[in-house]
């Protein structure tokens, strides 16, 4: 990305609350156009990060920088009204006496612009956001997802250089959630939208983002792009937030962790660098990337029994556990009764190791 233009920069920034430190040190850039999204368990530090870039809370340490200009340094940051953004929160925080135009209209009202270019600018949100003839509702007669929408709008009416987005969807229901973000998604990339976005949803994440950032207890643990975090975690904790909950415990049987003994089976693995033979490690891999067999297949294949079946729709969600009392989890397109015995398969690039860390 050397050729793109920064936006904002983030260096070394730092934050404790009494002797908790929640911020150790962040660095990163975003850069114009991109939509971050910055993805973490609670407790991470994401929306501490967030509330230091809007200028709701000062660092302790490091700086905030936007086109090169400091605003925000331990001691020192530009008040939230005077910096170029907008925020959409996760519950919405609309005027409740003002009706959509009226809300969607508030910033430019604000700056004193003309009722002309005011009228001009909502009615095109208006239409991009899906809103004709809702204009005169107010928050309390709109939906959820039509109130995010008003509440998008309001952000966006500005032309903010950065849109902060503090969990937008999470007071939506599931499948209100699946078109919003892939709403927001095409919207801001049509408009060519800056987007600094927080959410503890993988899924959301996925969906809308150029890049994202996995934090950890107040660390970026990972920032790539979703197909490569989703395909290649880079530590176990990045494995266990996006989906790969299962978890077996081996011992490296070659420098590199690409073959791993459990007892006396052996198995295939992605492999990682810096992992030695002998090595104490964990594989984990994703329920939907195994496969159940009553007999052995060829590769990768651990014993199970099955402890139960849970009916999910279009497959079956298996609890089961190995040899060492370990539970794991699969998918299974047939109904599988406790007691059952047989082998998960795995592909070996689908079965991440990680050096033990709890390891004596």
């Amino acid at each position: 990305m050397e050729n793109r233009e920064e936006i904002l920069k983030i260096e070394n920034l730092k934050k404790s609350f009494g002797k908790t430190e929640v911020l150790k040190g962040i660095d990163m850039t975003v850069y114009k156009n991109e939509i971050i999204s910055v993805l973490g368990p609670s407790g991470c530090g994401k929306s501490t990060l967030l509330n230091i870039i809007a200028g709701m809370l000062m660092p302790d340490g490091g700086s905030v920088s936007v086109r090169g200009e400091k605003i925000s340094e331990k001691g020192k940051a530009l008040p939230p009204e005077k910096r170029r953004m907008n925020m959409v929160f996760q519950d919405f925080a609309l005027w409740p006496h003002m009706n959509a135009y009226e809300n969607i209209a508030y910033g430019l009202r604000r700056a004193k612009e003309k009722d002309g270019g005011i009228r001009e600018r909502v009615d095109e949100l208006l239409a991009l956001l899906h809103l004709e003839g809702l204009e005169k509702r107010y928050p309390a007669e709109l939906s959820g997802g039509q109130q995010q929408r008003v509440a998008i709008a309001r952000a966006l009416i500005t032309k903010p250089e950065i849109l902060l987005m503090d969990e937008p969807l999470c007071n939506l229901d599931v499948q209100l959630r699946v078109e919003m973000r892939t709403e927001m998604a095409f919207l801001f990339r049509r408009l060519g939208t800056t987007v600094f976005h927080v959410t503890h949803d993988p899924s959301e994440a996925f969906a809308m983002a150029d890049r994202i950032v996995i934090m950890n207890q107040g660390n970026i643990d990972q920032i790539d792009t979703p197909q490569n975090c989703y395909r290649n975690p880079r530590t176990e904790s990045v494995a266990a937030l996006l989906g790969a909950g299962n978890q077996i415990h081996g011992v490296a049987a070659a420098d590199g962790g690409g073959e791993i003994r459990m007892g006396e089976d052996r198995c295939r693995a992605a492999g990682r660098e810096g992992i030695r033979k002998d090595d104490a490690v964990t594989l984990r891999f994703r329920a939907e990337n195994a496969s159940w067999s009553g007999i052995r297949q060829e590769g990768n294949g651990f014993p199970v029994s099955v402890e139960y079946s849970s009916f999910e729709g279009d497959y079956y969600r298996v609890m089961a556990k190995n040899g060492a009392g370990e539970p794991l989890c699969f998918l299974s397109r047939e109904y599988l009764e406790k007691g059952a015995r047989g082998y998960v398969s795995v592909e070996a690039d689908r079965l991440y190791v990680y050096e033990r860390e709890s390891a004596a």
